[in-house]
């Protein structure tokens, strides 16, 4: 009797807490904009208060030294006057003169008293502007921080750190909202990258078996003596066949591989680098006929050493071999400019026309070809070259040299 097959395991859960149901009244939810109201509208309130009661005991004052006697009676008999407010007034007036003093004065002291009272409400309305500002510019940069924290997510992610999540605290808002959309958002694409990378290494691995089984066997049957020519030519030819294959195989995988941001990093010299790679490369430009010349100044960065060394390689070989068939030469340079490390590679060759340089980087693509079609190789070292440079947060270009050949040239930050 066949066994009942086992339920299939749920899915992990993720690593940050998960949305809180909806709430049953969304009108009671605070809102970013519910938040900014009250705080902006209480904070105009609380300055419109402030300025009120200090216009008012501005008018207090006012009226207090409003209320001093304008003239005093020194005199009984005659009215003598006397008066340090009105200079107007004098003892011996006619009853109309004196009317006319004591009304000039009085306007002259109320307008003293209004201009006294706009001059300091305008001194109290700056003042409190100064502190508005201050202190709304202090909570806006409170409400808005979870946006920094975003942003600082973001620029992580950015780098390829996909194991990052934002997990935010706090109110339910529409920031809340949107910081556990973004942590959705990088959990499905941390498991698509990780599905692709598991992918490509299953597939390289599989594909990589059944290729060195193949070699050897070929290898075998070319070792037998006795056997045909044609048997030889045609065990060559699959050899061949086989082992450009393996080379296209190793390619994805390292091409899947340098995708992805370095983690470990540590201080490697590309002086170091590209003179292994000239090393490595010296028996197929020697055999070419090509020259390969250049001064590798010290240029330490931070990064994979197994990784430069390809991008070294990777470019020293394309120059080798796109090489013109007499005198060709090869110049590699490592020097630091401008706080930058730079590795360049110059080779003559054939005209390149500028509209193909961007061509060279794509997977696969050749110089006015649109597959690979030839024995120089599969097709995926500049596409490598470009990875492993990003990958290390540095750049690389081409240019074509005026008569034949291109200028490589890759900039990482020191």
């Amino acid at each position: 009797m066949a066994s009942t097959p086992a339920p299939p395991q749920a899915p992990p859960k993720p690593t940050w807490a998960p949305r809180s149901p909806q709430s049953p009244f969304p009108w009671l939810r605070p809102t970013i904009r519910i938040r900014l109201t009250l705080l902006y509208g209480g904070m105009f309130l609380i300055a419109g208060i402030l300025l009120l009661s200090i216009i008012y005991l501005l008018a207090a004052q006012a009226l207090r030294t409003g209320n001093q006697p304008l003239f005093k009676i020194v005199g009984v008999g005659g009215l003598k006057v006397s008066s340090t407010d009105c200079p107007g007034l004098a003892s011996g007036q006619t009853l109309d003169e004196f009317n006319d003093a004591i009304s000039q004065c009085m306007n002259h002291q109320r307008q003293a008293a209004l201009d006294n009272l706009l001059s300091r409400s305008l001194l109290a309305l700056l003042g409190l502007a100064v502190i508005a500002f201050a202190f709304g510019y202090a909570m806006a940069g409170r409400v808005l921080s979870p946006l920094g924290r975003i942003t600082r997510t973001a620029r992580a992610v950015a780098g390829s750190d996909l194991s990052r999540r934002i997990e935010l605290d706090g109110p339910d808002d529409e920031l809340k909202e949107l910081a556990d959309t973004f942590d959705d958002m990088l959990e499905r694409l941390q498991r698509a990258f990780t599905a692709q990378q598991r992918f490509v290494g299953n597939a390289s691995h599989e594909l990589r078996t059944p290729l060195a089984i193949n070699r050897t066997l070929l290898e075998v049957h070319l070792s037998d003596p006795d056997a045909p020519v044609e048997l030889q030519q045609l065990g060559k030819t699959l050899l061949a066949t086989n082992e450009r294959s393996e080379q296209l195989v190793e390619g994805l995988l390292l091409l899947a591989r340098s995708d992805n941001q370095i983690v470990e990093r540590k201080p490697v010299d590309l002086a170091e680098v590209a003179e292994q790679a000239i090393d490595q490369v010296h028996g197929e430009a020697a055999a070419k006929g090509v020259v390969i010349r250049g001064e590798q100044k010290p240029a330490v960065v931070q990064g994979n050493g197994v990784l430069l060394e390809r991008i070294a390689l990777n470019l020293v070989q394309n120059a080798v071999r796109y090489n013109v068939s007499e005198g060709g030469w090869v110049e590699v340079t490592t020097e630091v400019q401008h706080g930058q490390a730079v590795l360049v590679v110059s080779n003559t060759g054939p005209v390149v026309p500028a509209y193909e340089i961007d061509n060279l980087f794509e997977p696969f693509r050749r110089l006015r070809t649109e597959r690979t079609g030839s024995d120089k190789g599969v097709g995926l070292g500049l596409s490598i070259v470009r990875s492993v440079a990003r990958a290390h947060g540095g750049h690389i270009a081409a240019q074509p040299r005026e008569g034949g050949g291109l200028v490589m040239r890759v900039t990482f930050p020191v």
